[in-house]
């Protein structure tokens, strides 16, 4: 069975992505989310990003969003979908909720992965009622040139149901990673989450602060970017999530006074790049002065 029906659940910034980037590759695409308006002006504002790196035209644009629409509707998003991918937050009863509910209204046909970053598939096959149609599949921010999707079974998901969806990866551009082993955090996050909460950690220890620690490793490195310009990106409510997470498993001090730092510019309104201000404020963040690394 080719896949032709999405639904992507959850439209923050990488649910948007994913969802977009499947619509512009002539999916037919449903977002389901319950704030549709915040969803619909965050995929609008992907235009500008998708037009410098991919060179597409207005009208190329626009073709994408004719393939997607936006619900709250949880039934009439994955009434007829053949693959949902949820890109929920990283709270395990919010994903555990959501899992149970959708095996209640998905056709038996619909294969379910889950976008998590944090959370290995064995955590949460077992809310779904179908563990031979269960994987992850994690993107990385930025997916239309960042295009990895890495893609991680169970020891029960159905081998043709795990080449469906890497033939799935490749029809909407991306390279797919085929991770045959449970992993926490993949590949990509097994090295990227150590190295921010390191730079958390001098963050928060009055070591360095962060245009110091991103300096630091872009001129020592050749990096174009730093951790914390990263952190903007992806968002501190996501990475105070992550963050919140590893402390729960791993009950680590760090991790709390981490979590505990991030909340209070969470609470002030700094929630990174989308909210206007993180560790930067934006549109015209220190980082883009010319003279950056050199003072």
């Amino acid at each position: 069975m080719a896949f032709q029906n999405i639904t992507i659940a959850g439209t923050g910034v990488l649910g948007s992505q994913i969802a977009y980037q499947a619509a512009l590759n002539g999916f037919n695409v449903t977002a389901y989310d319950l704030d549709v308006n915040a969803a619909k002006k965050r995929v609008l504002t992907l235009k500008d990003s998708y037009k410098q790196d991919l060179d597409l035209t207005d009208e190329d644009f626009q073709a994408g969003l004719n393939n997607l629409t936006f619900t709250t509707d949880l039934a009439a998003a994955v009434k007829d979908a053949d693959y949902v991918i949820e890109a929920l937050p990283e709270k395990l009863d919010l994903k555990e909720e959501f899992y149970k509910q959708l095996s209640k209204l998905a056709p038996d046909k619909t294969i379910f992965a889950s976008n998590s970053s944090t959370m290995v598939p064995s955590q949460l096959v077992k809310f779904a009622d179908r563990p031979t149609k269960y994987l992850h599949m994690h993107f990385a921010n930025k997916i239309w040139k960042c295009n990895v999707a890495e893609i991680m079974g169970t020891d029960q998901t159905d081998p043709a149901v795990y080449q469906e969806v890497v033939d799935f990866a490749k029809a909407i551009k991306m390279v797919p990673i085929e991770i045959h082993k449970e992993q926490p955090g993949y590949v990509l996050n097994a090295l990227l989450i150590p190295f921010v909460v390191s730079a958390m950690s001098l963050w928060v220890k009055g070591v360095a602060d962060p245009e110091t620690v991103d300096k630091d490793w872009m001129i020592s490195t050749g990096a174009p970017v730093g951790p914390f310009m990263m952190l903007d990106d992806v968002g501190l409510r996501t990475t105070w999530n992550i963050v919140s997470g590893l402390y729960a498993t791993q009950h680590k001090e760090l991790f709390k006074q981490i979590a505990d730092k991030l909340k209070e510019k969470i609470d002030a309104g700094q929630e990174g790049l989308e909210s206007g201000e993180g560790f930067y404020k934006y549109p015209h963040p220190a980082f883009e002065d010319p003279d950056f690394l050199k003072k």
